[in-house]
This record gives structure tokens, sequence and C-alpha cells, in this order.
């Protein structure tokens, strides 16, 4: 495997690197009291220096320090703790800022240091201060990477920090790409790099004709693309089998809108910028399989295809009012053509609809997706679960939602409702769905709900509610208002929400 996707490493680091040892150039402490029982030295330190300047405690600062690792001391406070609706992203946020001070002062090879707390709520801060300290430490993949290799104190498990890091590297690279550095040839290319001789295979589906013909919708998406090769549609099928029983079966759909103009339908007045996000989801789902390419779990089986597609705008984009035969059977009527991503969803749904039956145990199905500005405008900055009735009968949205507040990345729970699957029912004898109405999401009512709705009917999932042969639990993730650091929707760095939470959901953590 490529060596070059996350030159940003976590070193399990001895107490006496605090003090010089191991060659550390900086100390990042990260805490609200910073009361360091451990370090009774460092904490009279601190105390003084808050003593003079109250301000350390609010924002982070630089202290000259010699006798401490590079002589140089950042505290990175997180504010307080104890208001009733705070989590751990306090954390999170602290070690992001509290980096980026130690990288403003020079510093090349740091150490951090989190404060414990004993509130539940921050039971995982050491977890959510090694995802913000690798968000601030991310280097894009087109600009020359420095190599770094960061201390942490009291860090227990290495090498699934490490792998998790490898894996949010992947996201973010796949995701901050623009539209022709990641167009979907080069995005299934650097997969096919990345896993080449990995735990982890990897099959690009190329031929239009099979496209055409196996993923009818997504190559409608496609269809103006055709004929620019660098634009061409692709489907990249990724696969993590362990040996011996297998315990927990995923079946994973990525969407990657590499550009989304909207089609003929097309974005204005400037709501076209920041579109070669729209492929957040494809991106996370790569990066949760990197990240099993370097663990290689036991008992784990997942199987994940990633729909990328330019939705270019051209006399052969599709229009409203089409009706397109989609790989379940079903005839869609499209209704919007900048709410493309579902169309990309519904195929690649149905085919990994179809392995469930051969697998070892009942397989639970996700779609990831920058999907719709409505989950935005429902939810701010946070990511949303929309559960099928035999997901919602397991609780598995409510599992899935408690592990992201653990792991500072917190979805909302949204509830599928009869209302949703009214939205998109055939209007004429001619088709049986109806993809979108025609306004933007933002404006439609239950707007990030009902397209889960679309997705189970188009792909086929109705067949398999909880009273069938074969109950399939299903959770479709919008992501759209998480996917990119919320202090600039429109080009922040993109942040691998969730892979951090789907791995430890995975794996039991």
């Amino acid at each position: 495997m490529t060596e070059v996707f996350s030159p940003v490493m976590w070193q399990r680091a001895e107490r006496d690197s605090v003090f010089g040892e191991g060659g550390f150039d900086a100390l990042v402490v990260v805490g609200h009291q910073f009361e360091l029982p451990d370090f009774p030295e460092l904490k009279q330190l601190v105390s003084h220096a808050i003593g003079i300047d109250s301000g350390i405690a609010r924002q982070p600062t630089l202290l000259l320090a010699p006798g401490l690792a590079g002589g140089r001391l950042v505290l990175a406070p997180t504010g307080a703790l104890d208001d009733d609706y705070l989590d751990v992203r306090q954390f999170a946020e602290a070690a992001q800022a509290g980096m980026a001070r130690a990288l403003a002062a020079g510093a090349k090879h740091p150490l951090l240091l989190v404060e414990r707390s004993d509130d539940s709520r921050y039971s995982e801060a050491l977890s959510a201060a090694l995802l913000g300290a690798g968000q601030q430490l991310y280097q894009p993949f087109d600009v020359k990477r420095q190599p770094m290799t960061i201390g942490v104190l009291g860090l227990e498990n290495v090498a699934r920090a490490n792998a998790l890091e490898i894996g949010r590297t992947l996201a973010r690279d796949l995701c901050g790409g623009d539209p022709e550095q990641m167009a979907p040839p080069a995005f299934a290319d650097y997969c096919a790099e990345h896993f080449a001789g990995s735990a982890v295979s990897v099959e690009v589906i190329s031929d239009r004709a099979i496209i055409e013909r196996d993923y009818p919708l997504l190559s409608g998406v496609a269809r103006a693309s055709y004929g620019v090769a660098r634009h061409e549609p692709r489907v990249v099928r990724l696969v993590y089998r362990s040996s011996g029983a297998i315990h927990k079966s995923w079946l994973l759909a990525g969407k990657g809108v590499t550009f989304d103009t909207g089609g003929a339908d097309l974005k204005i007045g400037g709501a076209m910028a920041g579109m070669s996000r729209d492929k957040g989801g494809a991106a996370a789902v790569a990066g949760l399989m990197a990240a099993l390419a370097q663990l290689q779990p036991k008992g784990v089986e997942v199987i994940a295809e990633l729909g990328l597609v330019r939705n270019s705008i051209g006399r052969e984009a599709i229009v409203p009012d089409e009706i397109i035969t989609g790989h379940s059977g079903k005839r869609v009527r499209i209704g919007n053509t900048d709410a493309e991503g579902r169309l990309v969803l519904a195929d690649v749904l149905s085919h990994l609809r179809e392995l469930a039956p051969a697998m070892a145990n009942q397989p639970t199905l996700m779609s990831l997706a920058t999907l719709t500005g409505h989950v935005v405008r429902s939810y701010g900055p946070y990511s949303a679960v929309v559960e099928n009735s035999v997901a919602r009968a397991r609780g598995d949205g409510g599992q899935l939602q408690a592990i992201s507040e653990q792991l500072a990345e917190p979805f909302e729970l949204s509830r599928l409702r009869r209302e949703d699957f009214a939205q998109v029912a055939a209007r004429t004898p001619s088709e049986d769905l109806l993809s979108s109405n025609n306004g933007a999401s933002v404006n439609i009512s239950r707007g990030h709900q009902f397209p889960m709705a679309f997705l189970i009917g188009a792909a086929g999932l109705d067949q398999h509610q909880l009273g069938s042969d074969l109950p399939l639990p299903y959770l479709h993730l919008d992501i759209a208002g998480s996917a990119v650091e919320k202090r600039d929707p429109l080009y922040g760095m993109p942040t691998a929400v969730p892979v951090a939470t789907l791995l430890a959901l995975l794996l039991d953590y």
C-alpha cells in the first residue's frame, strides 16, 4: 500500500518526554483547569502563569518553558466543561487550536498531553483530541507534505489511532481534490493506488456499456459527461473480508459526485461554488476501508460501492420529466436534475442489496452522502442519520448517534414518516417513483428525510421490511453539513466525518 497518504502518525510517549526525552520540540497541553496531578512541576508552572495572566485559561497561549520539550509550552484550554449542553468537541477544538499555535511557533515534532475529566461526556477526550489535532495537522495531497510524528501521552492503542488517521487522510484527500484532480477516473485511480497490495480488494468499473446497462440511473446523471474522457463515470467496489467466522457484515454505498452543476436544473446565484466537495460520502467510505486495510480486524465483512459521476450540463444532460428504469427495475421520473445524488445511490444500493442473501449473517446497509441542503438548514453543522423500519426496531440509529457523541462527530437522529413516501409516490401510471419535486431541498418540507423513502423504493429495499423473508436494516447518513469545516463551508478542509464513528461502530469500540 502507498505509504505517503498519512504523513501524520501518532507515537506513544512516556512521562519523561515532557521534560525533554524523545526529541519533542513542543508540549501541547489540552485541559480545563490544568490540574495535571501526574505532573506537579508542570502544574506549578501553569498556575503561576495563569496567576499573572488570566487570559491564558481562555485562549491558546505559548509559554517559554526551559526544561520542557523544546522549551515550548502551549496551553490549549477547553473552556468550562460543566455546562449541560457541551460535549467532547471542546477537547477536539482545543487540540486543533493548540496544534495550530505550536506549528506557528515552529514546532515540527510536538507532544500532546490531554487532561482527564471524570464527566462521562468526556470519556473519549483523548480520542477527540487526536481527531482535532489530526485535522489541524492535515496537509492536502497537492502540496509538499511534511511527514510528522506526534507524541501522545497515555495513548494505549497506537495501531488503531494510526489506522484511523490513515483513513481520515485518504477521505480528506478524496473529498478535497478539485473538480479535475478528483474527477471520477482520477478518484478511482487514487483508490486503486492506495489499496493495491492491501487487505482490501478493489475493482473499478469503467466500461460505458456496462455502466449504462447495470447502473442506468447513475449513468443518466453522468450522461452529459460522456465524451470527455477525464470526466466519465466510474464505479469502485471495495471489499474487506476477514478470515474465519464472520460476525458482522456491512454493505456501504457512497455518493461520489465529483462536481455538481445541478445539470439542467442549473445551480445559479453562486450556488455552484464548493460543489467539488459533493463526493464526501464516497470519500468517507473509502476512508473507512483504508482504516480496515490497516487494522485487518477479525470477524468482519464489508463490501462498499462508490458511485463516481460528474453532474455536467450539456446537450446530452437528462432533464426533468424523463423516466429512467433503474437497476432494481423501478421506473423513476426525474423531478429535478439537481437531486442527482439519490439516483447514483439508488443503483449502487440495488447492487449491494442483491449481495445480502449470500452473506453469512444479516448485513446492515448504509448510504453516505452530502445529499441535501435541507439537512444543513435543519441541523447546521451536524450530520443526520435516518433509519428504515428494520434498523429502527434494532435501535441502530440511536447506537450510531451515541457513539458519534463520544467521538466529536455528533449525529442527529431523524425519523422516516409516511409523508416521506407520499412525497416520492408515482404521479402517473408511467412511473413507479418521482425522484423529487422541482424545488431546492432547503425549501421542501422534510427535504432530508424523504430522499431515503425514494432510496428504499428505487433500490428495491421495500422488499426487505420487517415482515419480509429477509429484513434488511438500512441507515442513510446525510453529511452535507459536516463534511467540511464549518468555519468555511465552501473551501474549508474536509473533516473526514464520520470515519471515526463508523470504525468504532463496526468494531464495537
